[in-house]
């Protein structure tokens, strides 16, 4: 039981709070209630069901603009620009359409620029996830004609950084927390993602590493819904087939297979922080160009139009580019051709500032990457168990994995887009391989070095919130400091100023039985000290503002954070009185004990001192032998 003395002097004192109270069961603090969450689980699915259809129409609208510029005709066909007969003419092509979106990011959006992933993550982190509603159709319409004449990219960065826009800009037109517009954004991104390629688990996966950077329920819940709705509208609109279908089905991996794999996602690992590097590289030299950034794209589009009379094959998206490495159906001479010409076309174009995907051609890349060393290693090595199409498979996820540090992502997206369950330990062998050496010899990734540039920081690690995991009660002060509603303002400032060590801003207030009353400022106690004999309790102005034993410190930082107070009162579960005072002293304590916990480095078990003791036990078994032999 609680003792309560009110001094005889009347002065406050320092109350003993001793409580029989057992430890309870911990209950879980739900950071958003679920009515809010609800509600923004249902937004989600709306924004994935819109999306769902624009990227529909943006891939009509990539193969409209591809059939009127490299075969002159209206239609909404499917149309790729290999098989053009323009001849040297094909070079003006991606520089019209450079021209264009050079146009639109001048007196549209300079926002449109870019693969979309760096610029979701830069407005999530610095703007509130508010994002300007133009980009919602400035984005696909010059991604289309840049894909559509010509431009080497992929349709998932447009219509991630769509699905983008408008979950954010629906988040702007609705009272909504910052949080939530951050998961709406998040949510139609992925949903665009889900939508394009049929991949609703690498989609989440997505949102996790490089957008949402938190794994909670009020989080997961609508971004998975949002993911399942882009997948159902992607086989409502594209087909439900694997977007990458493989005619050779991968047989189970040998260990020798496994281990060739590793080695090739080393070296892949190393290929994806060149190809990091080269394309920032090649960004600053724009950078200096003495000419305006607008027509930017018009010289790249210049250099894919190039490229692109040798070598038709790395016009446009070049999804069947994908298809055909994996299926084995390219000579290694193509093959190589592909890999080099793709990866300085699509570098030039994406340094210049125009607008398009990054993953498309990371795949074609590194799949490209993956059937060379396949066959290195095949020649070097027959009987090593190695397959091309598997090597071409895993090739293209380490790339990405390495490239981006997007590791689960880039291992599912392989899994769901190829339907083949025997290349998860080659994909995790591979992958792991390549993001080690990413994460070891390159500090920004090809989507952070944007942002990071502008000083901009990335998470890079999504662990549980240490004050999440803790209760109020083990770190309580149960001698804490309980002020008399019955006190006077000159009692207690008497009694302040023989007490210098308290420096509290806010004192707790409760009744003779040890019931809770509120709170008191120091400003109200020392703005009545020309009343020195006013009552405590007549300057309660915070009442019942507590937490209970079994709460969460997190629940007590969020009170305190937004009651803009430094203590809080304990109550017990049972009644209103108080069994414990918690402060922010208290709460960064233990969170200081929680970062040690990656900090400081000592054994459990000492093999030393085990080693002595083991010595000094059979030093007496040796002796207890010999004593036995001496009688």
């Amino acid at each position: 039981m609680k003792k309560y003395e009110r001094p005889e002097n009347g002065i406050p004192i320092s109350i003993s709070l001793q409580s029989t109270l057992e430890a309870e069961s911990i209950s879980q603090y739900v950071p958003v209630h679920k009515k809010r969450l609800l509600t923004v689980s249902l937004l989600s699915v709306f924004v994935a069901a819109i999306i769902s259809f624009i990227a529909k129409f943006l891939i009509y609208l990539i193969y409209f603009i591809t059939n009127i510029s490299f075969y002159g005709k209206w239609s909404l066909s499917h149309s790729t620009p290999t098989n053009n007969s323009l001849g040297i003419l094909v070079i003006v092509i991606p520089v019209i359409g450079g021209i264009i979106v050079g146009f639109m990011a001048l007196y549209g959006s300079k926002g449109i620029r870019g693969h979309g992933i760096p610029e979701a993550m830069e407005q999530i982190l610095t703007n509130q996830s508010k994002i300007k509603p133009t980009i919602t159709y400035l984005k696909p319409i010059s991604s289309a004609i840049a894909i559509g004449t010509g431009g080497p990219f992929g349709a998932e960065g447009p219509i991630i950084a769509t699905g983008g826009a408008l979950g954010s800009t629906l988040g702007q037109l609705l009272k909504i927390t910052h949080n939530e517009r951050k998961i709406l954004l998040a949510a139609g991104s992925t949903a665009g993602m889900a939508a394009i390629f049929g991949s609703p688990v690498a989609a989440i996966f997505l949102a996790i590493e490089l957008l949402l950077f938190e794994f909670s329920p009020r989080s997961i819940i609508p971004v998975s819904l949002a993911c399942i709705t882009g997948a159902a509208g992607h086989h409502l609109l594209f087909g439900t087939g694997p977007v990458f279908a493989m005619s050779t089905f991968i047989e189970p991996p040998t260990n020798t297979s496994l281990a060739a794999y590793s080695v090739m996602g080393i070296l892949i690992g190393f290929f994806s922080i060149g190809v990091t590097k080269m394309v920032y590289l090649i960004e600053d030299g724009f950078e200096k160009l003495p000419v305006h950034w607008m027509w930017w794209p018009a010289i790249g589009g210049l250099a894919v139009g190039i490229i692109g009379y040798f070598s038709p094959r790395t016009l446009g998206v070049g999804y069947s580019n994908i298809t055909d490495i994996l299926d084995g159906n390219m000579t290694l001479q193509i093959v190589f051709s592909l890999c080099l010409l793709k990866f300085i076309s699509w570098a030039i174009a994406l340094g210049s500032g125009t607008s398009g995907g990054t993953l498309a051609p990371l795949l074609t890349i590194g799949g490209a990457m993956g059937a060379l060393f396949g066959s290195v290693i095949l020649y070097i090595f027959p009987s090593s168990g190695v397959t091309l199409p598997l090597a071409a498979l895993v090739g293209m996820s380490a790339l990405f994995a390495g490239a981006s540090r997007a590791f689960l992502t880039s291992i599912i997206f392989a899994l769901e887009t190829t339907n083949q369950s025997n290349a998860l330990l080659p994909l995790l062998a591979t992958c792991g391989s390549s993001y080690f050496v990413s994460y070891f010899l390159m500090d920004s990734t090809i989507m952070t070095e944007k942002i990071s540039r502008r000083g901009v920081k990335t998470p890079d690690s999504f662990e549980p919130d240490i004050l999440e995991k803790i209760t109020v009660e083990p770190v309580m002060e149960k001698n804490g400091l309980i002020i008399s509603e019955d006190n006077s303002v000159g009692e207690v400032i008497d009694w302040l100023n023989k007490e210098p060590e308290y420096n509290n801003n806010y004192f707790i207030v409760s009744n003779e039985k040890g019931e809770y009353k509120g709170i008191v400022s120091s400003s109200n106690l020392f703005s009545s000290i020309h009343q020195p004999g006013k009552l405590i309790g007549v300057l309660i102005r915070r009442k019942y503002i507590s937490v209970f034993i079994d709460s969460s410190l997190r629940k007590a930082v969020e009170l305190m954070a937004e009651e803009n107070i430094d203590v809080l009162p304990v109550l017990s579960k049972t009644g209103n009185n108080v069994i414990g005072i918690v402060s922010y002293k208290n709460i960064i304590a233990c969170y200081k004990q929680g970062m040690d916990e990656h900090l400081k480095k000592y054994p459990d078990i000492s093999l030393k001192r085990r080693g002595l003791k083991l010595l000094v036990k059979g030093q007496r078994i040796i002796s207890s032998w010999k004593a036995k032999e001496e009688g």
